[in-house]
């Protein structure tokens, strides 16, 4: 065979296994964003839960906090358990567990019961989310910033389709959006199962415990801990608004979410990348956060008048999408940790945060209203302003370095 016909064969194959890996992160991607349907789901419904199983919106909160609690600690050891028994089985087996714990938490017939099956629920996406994020980075090798987009863009198109399928469906019951859930999780596990090839490269064995230890890491601390502190604003919104939303019918919450999530989604895809490269990482975060902040105290200025508390939640999605998609971008490009460990460590300290803000947002509510839970959480977010200013020096990417150097 002469040389040139050699390299046109490698091209080929080349081509051949960049289609099958664009395919799988593809596949993934796609079960991301129906695990990230599932922390949506219940905004529309969380009314109607309240009423059915005689609950208060502070109990009816707790649903986001066992669920996030949950997730956060469990994705600290998600590395261990898929270094191994591998990617593929780990995706499977936390869609596995979603698809039951969903299926139980439609069956629910008390506040309690339903706050424990989505605890269950949690198990299973803590598993399948952490993974993901490093499949997807592992099949487009050499494309972290485009696997990033692809994911934070699969939790935008997640987040406002949940609240969406959770309105359409919330309206008949509000059981049925849980029964959607397992149905969907069930083509997502067979997705995976037939179009998922494990990445050949040996992956290097990962200690129960490196998760935790990678906090040690004063970067990715500090970038956590802003990520928390972040989080605590988003979950409130995801948790705590419905409930001025008394007037809304099931479907009209879902589609305010659903605008909120359409504007995420683009944000992440095609704005927050390239307003990042016209003026550099640490000022687009900086009118990400905010812009944040500004929506939140909007919220709470306004937390007696729904249209506008409805009007500034979505417009928030924009400013979170930015942000979404550059400190995760960050938090990936940490040199001298794993991306594996990365992700799950930094995913836990991002979910941590989210699984707090209900809990205390609901007791912030009981006791004092729902507008200062709001004030609340606008102050949490911009301690992570604060906390951006003082760390400023970490918030540029590998290009922007290389760039300086």
């Amino acid at each position: 065979m002469e040389s040139g016909d050699l390299m046109e064969n490698l091209n080929e194959n080349e081509l051949v296994k960049e289609k099958q890996n664009g395919k799988a992160a593809y596949v993934v991607a796609f079960a991301c964003m129906i695990a990230f349907m599932g922390i949506g789901l219940v905004d529309p419904i969380l009314n109607s839960i309240a009423k059915s199983l005689q609950a208060t919106p502070a109990q009816t909160t707790l649903l986001f906090t066992s669920y996030m609690m949950v997730t956060g600690v469990v994705m600290l050891f998600t590395g261990f358990v898929s270094s191994r028994i591998g990617m593929k089985k780990t995706l499977m087996l936390g869609l596995f567990i979603i698809i039951l714990f969903a299926l139980f938490a439609g069956l629910s017939n008390s506040i309690d019961a339903l706050i424990y099956f989505r605890a269950g629920w949690g198990l299973g996406n803590a598993l399948f989310i952490s993974t993901a994020l490093s499949a997807i980075v592992s099949v487009l090798i050499g494309q972290t910033e485009k696997s990033i987009m692809l994911y934070e863009a699969a939790m935008g198109l997640g987040m406002s389709i949940g609240p969406l399928v959770g309105g359409s469906l919330g309206s008949i019951s509000w059981r049925l959006p849980f029964a959607g859930v397992s149905v969907l999780m069930l083509v997502s596990f067979l997705s995976i199962f037939l179009l998922f090839k494990e990445p050949m490269a040996d992956q290097e064995k990962v200690e129960l415990f490196a998760g935790v230890k990678a906090l040690k890491n004063h970067k990715l601390r500090s970038v956590g801990l802003i990520a928390l502190l972040y989080n605590f604003g988003f979950f409130t919104l995801l948790a705590y608004a419905p409930f001025l939303l008394p007037n809304f019918s099931e479907m009209q919450i879902g589609m305010t979410f659903f605008g909120w999530g359409i504007l995420l989604a683009i944000s992440s895809i095609f704005l927050a990348t390239r307003i990042e490269r016209m003026i550099g990482t640490f000022y687009t975060l900086m009118i990400g956060f905010i812009g944040f902040v500004i929506c939140l105290l909007l919220m709470g200025i306004n937390a007696d008048q729904p249209n506008l508390v409805a009007t500034a939640l979505i417009v928030a999605g924009f400013f979170q999408g930015i942000i979404n998609t550059l400190m995760t971008t960050i938090a990936m490009e940490i040199p001298g940790i794993k991306r594996n460990i990365a992700s799950s460590t930094y995913s836990f300290v991002r979910f941590f945060g989210g699984s707090l803000a209900p809990f205390v947002a609901g007791v912030i509510g009981a006791k004092f209203g729902g507008n200062y839970t709001f004030y609340f959480a606008s102050a949490m977010v911009f301690i992570g302003i604060l906390l951006i200013v003082v760390h400023s020096h970490y918030f540029e990417t590998v290009e922007e370095e290389e760039l300086e150097n």
